[in-house]
């Protein structure tokens, strides 16, 4: 199992702040688990957006990224201010 954490208004997006998840088969990379939430929130493209920065452990990589050793997936949007 996987921690996602979903940062801003992508918890409003997909419901939660975090969850444990199953990666299905075939989900490879950041990029392959992005189009997959995309889908499974009906999120209109909020997680494509290549403002949204990606984690893995606590890093931040590349939509190419593979999720092989992931134990937490963070999803951060662009945080805005004024």
């Amino acid at each position: 199992m996987v921690k996602v954490i979903y940062f801003g208004r992508l918890s409003d997006v997909s419901g939660t702040s975090e969850e444990m998840l199953d990666l299905p088969q075939g989900l490879e990379t950041t990029s392959d688990l992005r189009h997959w939430l995309d889908i499974r929130f009906e999120a209109n493209g909020a997680l494509l957006e290549p403002t949204v920065r990606v984690a893995i452990n606590s890093e931040i990589v590349l939509d190419t990224s593979s999720l092989d050793d992931a134990n937490e997936i963070a999803f951060m949007p662009p945080v805005g201010g004024g």
